[in-house]
């Protein structure tokens, strides 16, 4: 019998491509998104390319009623969830905690860690009864250092790592299996929410290196649920070769010398 995969997130970046990824693998997929348009556009991609059996719901993370109401009531034949990614998450700002603003904070922590725990407090209790599951939190380097500028992001991504300990040990007993993934450097959206649509901004975090993909990613994933049952891959800990910490990159230095001729 296919398995069932809740992917939250799922319009773009990591959980579009794990969608993909586990559409051509044959899982049945649960795709949910703030944006109808481009859930919608998913959904038909994943039908007409791999026949996917696909049920798309449009609703905010952010807001328990709008989990719940879309979560709590599954329609029949996709109610029992056997993955959930947790993908949905993201950065907004960059600036040191004095000057930070308030709106930027909220939307991290009512998206990052919030979000995570509503979609997970919905979608668990089924899996603790079937004594059966596995439940993957999107992590990030910045959830094992913090750096300048970015302290509320990378509290969110400690919170993270900290529920999924947590969440580790309160379901052992139930056999639901509990993983973390935690890319470095990815080149998706994130850097554009980050700097509000500021694109020249976003395009320099990468100039230079080779940043992961979201495919990179979705692929570990796709590694990470289709281990033997014996086996959990609790962390993984993703970066491009470029990068060894956080903050510490080698940037090829020809690749930023054609970057600014081309901006000239």
């Amino acid at each position: 019998m296919k398995r069932t995969v809740l992917i939250t997130g799922a319009t773009a970046g990591i959980g579009r491509a794990t969608a993909i990824r586990l559409a051509r693998e044959g899982f049945r997929l649960i795709l949910t998104g703030r944006r109808n348009k481009l859930l919608s556009e998913l959904q038909q991609e994943l039908r007409k390319e791999f026949e996917a059996e696909t049920l798309s719901l449009c609703f905010d993370v952010r807001l328990f009623d709008e989990v719940e109401k879309h979560l709590g009531r599954l329609p029949e034949g996709w109610q029992e969830v056997d993955v959930l990614v947790n993908n949905a998450g993201l950065a907004v700002g960059l600036s040191p905690m004095h000057e930070g603003l308030i709106d930027d904070w909220e939307r991290m922590i009512d998206t990052n860690i919030k979000g995570l725990l509503y979609v997970t407090r919905c979608i668990a209790p089924g899996m603790i009864a079937r004594r059966s599951g596995h439940i993957i939190n999107l992590g990030s380097i910045a959830g094992r250092e913090v750096y300048a500028n970015g302290g509320v992001y990378c509290a969110t991504k400690h919170a993270v790592a900290a529920l999924t300990q947590a969440m580790r040990l309160e379901m052992t007993d139930y056999g639901v299996k509990v993983t973390q993934i935690c890319p470095g450097a990815v080149e998706t959206e994130f850097s554009i929410i980050r700097f509000k649509g500021d694109r020249l901004r976003a395009d320099r975090v990468y100039e230079g290196i080779s940043p992961l993909t979201a495919d990179d990613i979705a692929e570990a994933i796709l590694h990470a649920i289709t281990t033997p049952d014996h086996v959990v891959v609790q962390d993984m800990l993703i970066m491009p070769k470029a990068q060894a910490s956080a903050t510490t990159f080698h940037r090829e230095q020809s690749d930023l010398n054609s970057t600014h001729k081309q901006k000239e």
